[in-house]
């Protein structure tokens, strides 16, 4: 679904992303892990068109990705930004209907409305609550709904278990194993490592704006320097 070789991401002098290359597979849940300014956040912003590639190719659904943030929303490819970057000011129901801003369907936007509150039961309860007032999981939940609202085909996660507490958390990634199950694609990127290894069908580690090692999930968690330096182990 989503193949990105040999990308490179500066932020004026400051090369961020060196040579990246990883894929996504439809149906998959991809994680990308590694320590705070690894490039996490700017690879998944560069794929959502808020920062400019300085070279590489990105490709989605087998053609060129798209440069404008709002055209890679309606090809399908959806970012739910780190720290959700809500609408404190608007309603939980008018978040999600900016979510669905680019869509003309009204049925469909209506059912989707409801499949949000199905998916987050708390929503339905916040409905006409200003999103500012929200708990952070609560405001996590509805900017993953947001994202959903549009439909995309590849769902962007940056970040989704930060600043939540240890149940929330264990809430979170149930939550997106649910949403993959249902036939969304994941690209996660994450400090968690743990978790995000756990549930990733394939991994990829960034240093420093590289990628050190890759794999499966699995491989990813058994291996000794992975766990040395992201999982806390130490043999």
């Amino acid at each position: 679904m989503l193949s990105i070789s040999s990308l490179n991401v500066n932020y004026g002098h400051i090369h961020a992303l060196h040579d990246v290359s990883l894929e996504v597979a439809e149906g998959s849940v991809v994680a990308v892990v590694g320590a705070n300014g690894a490039g996490k956040t700017t690879l998944l912003t560069t794929l959502a068109g808020l920062q400019p590639a300085a070279s590489g190719q990105i490709t989605f659904q087998g053609a060129p990705l798209p440069r404008e943030a709002h055209h890679i929303v309606a090809r399908g490819m959806c970012l739910v930004p780190e720290r959700r970057r809500l609408y404190a000011n608007l309603t939980v129901r008018e978040n999600l209907l900016m979510g669905a801003y680019l869509r003309r369907d009204k049925d469909g936007i209506k059912a989707d409305l409801e499949r949000m509150n199905q998916l987050f039961p708390i929503l339905r309860e916040r409905v006409q609550q200003y999103a500012g007032t929200l708990s952070g999981g609560e405001q996590q939940m509805l900017a993953i709904a947001r994202g959903l609202m549009s439909r995309p085909r590849l769902l962007l996660l940056d970040e989704p278990s930060l600043g939540l507490a240890p149940l929330m958390v264990q809430h979170m990634f149930k939550t997106i194993r649910e949403i993959n199950q249902n036939g969304m694609t994941v690209l996660l990127a994450e400090q968690n490592a743990f978790q995000a290894l756990d549930m990733a069908d394939r991994a990829f580690v960034l240093e420093t704006g590289r990628v050190i090692v890759s794999g499966t999930g699995q491989d990813l968690l058994d291996d000794p320097l992975v766990q040395k330096a992201y999982l806390g182990v130490s043999h």
